[in-house]
């Protein structure tokens, strides 16, 4: 019997349960996705915790997977069955052997790209798509501070920023992290743990600073994040790994230089299939041509999502992680 990881309350990872699951019939514009590899990410963490609402429960998690096209519902052209796909979007429920889910929200995978790299990287490399090619246009020359360097997203950001020419400041915890932020691509890294994130990049900027910092963690280095900007320049928040950015007085960002702040989402920027193919294509070629790798540094059994989501949570993982079914 077909098994997907179930959540009946809000809660620690003891909340996930593996329960059986029959395939569930695409509907009128939806596919079902056989999965090969699901990918694993802090927004399921905040959809388990209650940070991030469920729909209802009890509710299956996850929204990143690749796999085959197994049945396929009225009105679906685009997509047939046996078709090597990825998806990095809702509804919920990706951590599971089938997911139904609307037809636009799925992506041809090319034969270049296999399954187990497109569910490490899709929500992953698509949020470094947008947050490097729209968010902010880098055209190159750029100075960024990048905090979490070598993270999912920030191992996919040194690499795709180095080949855009753009100088990226990564922040890390360990020497570890450290060596490899640096393997990707990054120019310089802070390790905040023994050094001042603010004092270090004003040293290596010259006092000029950063045109974009770009925070994954939140609550924690805000203020730090802040104090990295030239004036007039932008502040990506992007994520809340240490906690939802809470109570923020907009005159902040006047007294700290007439600064932007953006709080974008993947969702906010692939809200058409035709915005989605082209974010995916651009990330498919970066993947194929060897400008951007994806190191999985962990993977699990379905079976133990919860340990998984608790290395991750705990930042005991590097790199990517995924869920085999």
């Amino acid at each position: 019997m077909p098994k997907r990881i179930q959540v009946t309350r809000t809660g620690g990872p003891d909340v996930l349960g593996l329960v059986d699951a029959a395939p569930v019939a695409p509907a009128r514009g939806e596919v079902r996705v056989k999965n090969q590899a699901i990918g694993l990410n802090f927004i399921d963490i905040y959809m388990r915790s209650g940070l991030y609402q469920l729909p209802s429960l009890p509710s299956g998690l996850g929204s990143e997977g690749a796999g085959f096209v197994d049945a396929v519902g009225d009105g679906v052209t685009h997509l047939a069955v046996g078709d090597r796909v990825a998806y990095a979007q809702g509804p919920q429920g990706a951590y599971a052997h089938y997911h139904t889910l609307p037809a636009d929200n799925v992506v041809v995978l090319p034969d270049t790209v296999s399954f187990d790299t497109a569910a490490a990287c899709m929500l992953k490399g698509l949020t470094t798509q947008y947050l490097l090619r729209q968010t902010y246009p880098l055209q190159g020359g750029e100075t960024i501070l990048w905090h979490a360097a070598a993270g999912g997203v920030g191992s996919i950001a040194c690499q795709w920023a180095k080949a855009l020419g753009v100088r990226l400041i990564g922040t890390v915890s360990s020497p570890e992290k450290a060596e490899l932020a640096l393997g990707n691509g990054a120019s310089d890294i802070i390790d905040y743990s023994q050094e001042n994130v603010v004092e270090r990049v004003r040293e290596l900027t010259n006092g000029e600073m950063c045109d974009v910092v770009y925070d994954s963690v939140g609550k924690d280095t805000w203020e730090t994040s802040l104090d990295c900007l030239k004036p007039r320049s932008l502040m990506v928040s992007f994520g809340n790994a240490s906690g939802a950015v809470e109570g923020v007085n907009l005159g902040i960002l006047n007294q700290k230089g007439s600064l932007f702040v953006t709080r974008p989402s993947l969702n906010g920027y692939a809200d058409t299939r035709e915005r989605l193919e082209s974010m995916a294509n651009e990330l498919f070629a970066m993947l194929s041509s060897g400008k951007v790798s994806i190191d999985i540094a962990q993977r699990y059994p379905l079976a133990e999502a919860g340990e998984a989501q608790r290395a991750l949570a705990e930042r005991r993982t590097t790199g990517s992680t995924i869920l085999l079914p």
